[in-house]
């Protein structure tokens, strides 16, 4: 007899060994060495694009059999889970989908732009996603087609190398942007505002979203040591807290400025569907 548990003990194995190592297969685990000296010899043949395909696919179908169910539902990936996972520094319950990774946040927006599906009925529409999620690039791909830019200062999968305060586009170039959880990091926003304002087309749209996690915003520029920051900010690469006065920042170069928050718009059942029982997300929906 197979006791709770127990069950829940062999659960959390599981989920942690694909997390560690990457590999389950038919209810065994590979070692990490094991994958390594594999991984090690097939790239020696030149298979190792192909061993990582098999391996990704292989935790793919696994976590298809692990979470399957249907208490929980991602709009973004549009996947039926039995539960989302625990995530953060401090780890937030329910928080991520198993299958695309998509947060809180990302669920939110995808709710959020299906009620405003009108935003994409222009066609063609060029869209800037800057320091992209890889839960929503797919998502936005599809949506914008070959009018999606991705673009970041340090990651490398971007589509574009940009510096967020000095936009390598012309004045009213794009029809949306996207930019959320970036602001923080950037130790001139207002410069990075006033650059996605001029590149955004004066009948387009912005969603552009901080954390929240003051009463109001607090910055200190003197702060550069990360340790320092981290407890100040709450990590060591941002270099402010925001506060709901945040809007009065964003509306300085222009912007006209909606703030949306989930229960405006979701009611209690489908919150706790999409995992967004315990969110207080807001989205800073902008227009000029």
């Amino acid at each position: 007899m197979l006791y709770w548990t127990e069950l829940y003990y062999h659960e959390w194995q599981v989920e942690n060994s694909i997390k560690m190592t990457g590999g389950f297969l038919l209810g065994h685990l590979f070692p990490v060495t094991k994958i390594v000296r594999l991984e090690r010899s097939l790239n020696t043949l030149g298979l190792r694009n192909s061993i990582k395909s098999f391996l990704r696919n292989t935790k793919k179908r696994l976590k298809l059999v692990l979470y399957r169910g249907k208490k929980r539902f991602c709009p973004v990936c549009g996947g039926h889970s039995r539960k989302f996972l625990s995530y953060g520094i401090n780890p937030r319950v329910d928080a991520q989908c198993p299958y695309c990774g998509a947060l809180e946040r990302h669920r939110l927006l995808a709710l959020f732009l299906k009620l405003r599906e009108y935003l994409f009925e222009k066609t063609p529409q060029k869209m800037l996603h800057i320091a992209p999620e890889q839960c929503l690039e797919p998502y936005f791909r599809d949506i914008f087609r070959d009018g999606y830019i991705s673009a970041d200062l340090h990651n490398p999968q971007a589509m574009i190398k940009m510096d967020i305060t000095d936009i390598q586009y012309s004045k009213h170039f794009f029809d949306a942007i996207y930019c959320s959880h970036v602001l923080e990091h950037v130790d001139d926003d207002r410069l990075a505002l006033s650059e996605l304002y001029r590149v955004l087309k004066n009948d387009g749209w912005a969603i552009i979203n901080v954390p929240i996690t003051s009463e109001r915003t607090y910055e200190d520029p003197t702060i550069v040591d990360p340790q320092e920051r981290k407890e100040k900010f709450g990590q060591g690469d941002h270099v402010r807290r925001y506060g709901p006065d945040f809007h009065q920042r964003i509306k300085e170069p222009g912007f006209i400025v909606e703030m949306i928050q989930t229960e405006d718009f979701v009611d209690d059942e489908i919150r706790n569907k999409v995992g967004l029982s315990l969110s207080n997300d807001t989205i800073f929906f902008c227009r000029k």
